[in-house]
């Protein structure tokens, strides 16, 4: 089979008070995404979020149901949000080719039935990077470039946090049942995201960092506010936010990483802010 995958049950606040980094690098850090010819899946409990990696080499990767979903295709009950974070590549939706270059997303509605991704050239391979969520409504399919985004600039080099945020698969973008996804990329010399921390009860959150330079790291910070822990990151890894847990990182250097939410509604600023100073 070129699909594996694996399921992550959901962990309680106090569950995680007690683990140690091993145990909280099981529940809640995923990485070897990119597998060549493979297509890598990890299914969350929390909101029942997939989030996956698609590494087409010497030919083509079809995206077929696994056995959680109880489906006959993966997306009959689910939308599909990617973003290609490596060379160019190509995503066919029942019969329909979208070109994806470095950087741009596709949204993949409730009921499209085959989707098949494929890179342009075998020495330079595409690295699709996908969320998927439940969905109770068949939105259209669309390209969003980032172009089309919409931009946020916050932050500044003062407190080492001046970002570039990208809207792209979000509802003032394009239309979606419950998935957002969108990315961030930091200035040179700003190094933290998502700072001051926030926690929001209603959605579940997964980042995904990239563009991690070599030999350097980001340390994602989780838990609740008042019990933070940590997990340092490298390149091309993700990491699952339960609703509880904020969700932040520093890395040694400057870096990009995906955001992508599933939930109660699709308001990007229905967050519950937690002042710095009370972090512990």
């Amino acid at each position: 089979m070129n699909t594996n995958y694996e399921v992550r049950y959901a962990s309680s606040p106090k569950e995680v008070k007690a683990m140690d980094t091993a145990a909280l690098r099981e529940n809640f850090l995923i990485d070897n995404l990119f597998v060549a010819d493979k297509i890598n899946l990890t299914y969350s409990h929390y909101d029942r979020l997939i989030v996956g990696g698609v590494l087409p080499v010497k030919g083509s990767l079809a995206l077929d149901s696994i056995d959680p979903l109880k489906a006959d295709y993966f997306l009959e009950r689910r939308e599909l949000g990617i973003i290609n974070v490596g060379n160019a590549g190509s995503v066919s939706v029942d019969g329909t080719s979208y070109d994806l270059d470095f950087k741009e997303a596709l949204y993949v509605g409730r009921g499209s039935k085959e989707v098949i991704f494929s890179s342009n050239a075998v020495d330079k391979p595409a690295n699709f990077y996908i969320n998927s969520a439940p969905a109770h409504q068949a939105y259209p399919t669309k390209k969003v470039t980032k172009n089309e985004a919409e931009i946020v600039e916050l932050g500044s080099l003062e407190t080492a946090n001046h970002r570039i945020i990208n809207k792209l698969l979000v509802n003032s973008v394009v239309q979606t049942c419950q998935l957002q996804m969108g990315m961030t990329e930091l200035k040179t010399g700003s190094v933290w995201n998502t700072m001051p921390a926030h926690v929001h009860d209603r959605r579940m959150e997964a980042y995904f960092y990239f563009e991690v330079k070599e030999g350097q790291s980001v340390s994602h910070f989780m838990g609740q506010p008042e019990e933070t822990r940590h997990i340092w990151m490298q390149d091309k890894e993700a990491v699952i936010s339960a609703p509880w847990s904020i969700h932040a990182g520093s890395g040694t250097s400057n870096y990009t990483f995906i955001w992508g939410m599933a939930g109660e509604n699709l308001d990007y600023d229905d967050m519950d802010k937690w002042e710095i100073n009370n972090l512990k």
